[in-house]
């Protein structure tokens, strides 16, 4: 049996393409604070469009899931090349950190997310991700601000037993943040 084909992308109509930004942003939110428990519904009333609409865009809620995570990925990528020429190599590296753990730390999407696996077809965003946090890391290291003994795979095991851990024993906010400046700490070059 042979693979139907794959079909190019087609563009959308502006009101589509607004619907579903609006679905996916709403999608963000909710698995934000409900993980993958939210109903598709929930994520239909919160976009103010019909439940037709979310499944004209994503057939599945674990495809709208990925579809949110990957967004979010690409937007943390985006972030890192950014701060990639910063003048301060080991400051951007900490605040990069700074700005994902907190908002992986605290949204249960990215903790889902972290413990799990996308599809093959959503690797290339994570692996664009990665390649830009480890040039950070690199320049970082290169300025004497983070420890040499590690690598992009070390620090990604890291990050993600941190998420992991702060989610899974039900840690307050006060909790998470102290795990992760013991975990700030531990990178940081003596």
């Amino acid at each position: 049996m042979t693979d139907p084909p794959k079909q190019e992308p087609r563009t959308l109509r502006a009101d589509a393409r607004r619907n579903r930004d609006r679905v996916l942003a709403a999608a963000q939110e909710a698995f934000a604070a409900e993980g993958l428990s939210v109903p598709l519904d929930e994520i239909a009333r919160r976009a103010g469009v019909g439940a037709g609409t979310v499944y004209r865009h994503f057939p599945t809620k674990e495809a709208l899931f990925e579809a949110a995570i990957v967004d979010r990925i690409e937007r943390m990528t985006s972030h890192a090349r950014e701060l990639s020429t910063a003048d301060d190599p080991g400051r951007a590296f900490f605040d990069f950190l700074d700005v994902m753990v907190t908002d992986g730390g605290l949204k249960r999407d990215l903790a889902d997310a972290v413990g799990g696996q996308l599809s093959p077809e959503h690797l290339a965003p994570v692996a664009e991700m990665n390649r830009a946090i480890a040039e950070l890391l690199r320049r970082a290291q290169q300025s004497g601000a983070v420890r040499t003994d590690i690598d992009i795979d070390d620090l990604m095991r890291i990050i993600k037993g941190t998420f992991i851990a702060a989610q899974s024993t039900g840690a307050n906010d006060d909790q998470r943040r102290r795990s992760f400046m013991v975990m700030f700490d531990g990178l940081r070059r003596r």
